[in-house]
């Protein structure tokens, strides 16, 4: 890999590209399907009884931060300013979906 091809990869990551693309993926669909929700809540679930952390870990982070882009795509959320109150829900739910998945992961011990 050159610089110039380096440096194309890195301009294809601007933020506006990044929310355009997410927001084509219909992320929102998604999170409102019910066949979704009860398989991820089915899942859940299981791995709660069996005591499958790292698949819980995982089944939450995907369904928070599926709930989270949908929400942030929704409201037109607008990185512009720090102003913006929708930006401030979408680093506070982050960090707390991350800081579950870390926790599930890391520090709970049976």
């Amino acid at each position: 890999m050159n610089a110039v091809s380096f440096l194309d990869v890195l301009k294809s990551m601007e933020t506006k590209r990044i929310l355009q693309y997410l927001g084509d993926m219909n992320i929102g669909d998604l999170i409102h399907n019910p066949w979704f929700l009860g398989t991820m809540g089915a899942l859940a679930l299981m791995a709660l009884f069996c005591k499958w952390r790292a698949l819980l870990a995982i089944i939450l982070g995907v369904t928070g931060l599926s709930w989270l882009i949908s929400y942030t795509v929704q409201q037109g959320t607008d990185l512009q300013g720090l102003s913006n109150t929708n930006l401030y829900v979408f680093v506070a739910a982050g960090v707390a979906i991350i800081f579950v998945v870390i926790y599930l992961l890391f520090i709970r011990h049976d």
